[in-house]
């Protein structure tokens, strides 16, 4: 058994685990690298099929790449897609002119909680990963949330010897992150051994290409001629650019990115 056995291994163990605990669960897709990696995962876990929704959170300011790639592969693999979107929050005109913080926080932080409120869900998959992001590095792979779907970075249960907490109180939901121990280049070695369909985006065109994906007014990409996944795999063996140096929130604070999340963000 090779790493990347291991990893999925884990990975399906954590997912197959989380299922047997909390039926009511979802699964949020990105339509990213990690988050399309994660429903490959899933859709292994459960030879084929995805027995959950699978909820894509559409703020309206996405690339159309992200929308045409959603579009297509939720039909292509049957999924139970819910698009979460804060119709109020858009209609008075929120925005990114309007501060990074308040975006996100109204069109997706909002967003998610209107979604669990309508559909009851008791724990959610996310496909984040601790490599990604500092404050990421705080959290753990089964990961409970308050009655306010608040994160207490401060008060994390302990996982010793792959034990998880699995149990909540009623007013609880948990946060399961079945990727959280894979690196940026795991990733991308996963995707060129599976064969996996990814946006376009991620290749280079002209000179650049994004790193990281989401919404387009918030996303810069950085100088690369890697349009192969061979070649960006070869680039990040060298490459000492941080993965989010596109995204605007983490540009503004280090930390606005803990703010948001102690408030039920990503």
């Amino acid at each position: 058994m090779n790493y990347l056995d291991k990893l999925e291994n884990q990975s399906i163990f954590i997912i197959r685990e989380a299922y047997a605990q909390f039926r009511n669960v979802a699964m949020l897709w990105s339509i990213g690298k990690d988050s399309t990696t994660l429903l490959w995962l899933v859709r292994k876990a459960f030879f084929g099929k995805i027995p959950f929704p699978v909820v894509h959170l559409d703020t309206s300011y996405k690339f159309n790449e992200i929308y045409e790639f959603r579009e297509r592969y939720a039909k292509e693999w049957g999924l139970n897609l819910i698009v979460g979107r804060n119709e109020e929050a858009l209609s008075l005109k929120m925005g990114p002119e309007k501060g990074k913080f308040e975006c996100c926080t109204m069109l997706k932080t909002d967003a998610l909680k209107k979604v669990i409120e309508k559909y009851k869900f008791k724990a959610l998959y996310l496909a984040i990963r601790r490599d990604e992001h500092g404050i990421r590095a705080k959290e753990r792979i089964f990961s409970p949330r308050d009655e306010d779907f608040e994160w207490d970075y401060k008060n994390q249960p302990p996982e010793l010897w792959d034990q998880y907490k699995t149990k909540t109180r009623t007013e609880e939901h948990i946060r399961v992150h079945p990727l959280l121990g894979w690196r940026e280049i795991d990733i991308w070695e996963y995707i060129k051994r599976e064969k996996l369909p990814i946006v376009s985006l991620y290749y280079s065109k002209r000179g650049l290409r994004y790193r990281s994906i989401g919404c387009a007014c918030c996303c810069n990409p950085v100088k690369s001629n890697a349009d192969t996944v061979d070649k960006i795999i070869n680039e990040l063996k060298t490459s000492r650019i941080s993965e989010r140096s596109g995204r605007a929130q983490d540009k503004e604070s280090a930390y606005i990115m803990q703010k948001l999340r102690s408030l039920g963000y990503m």
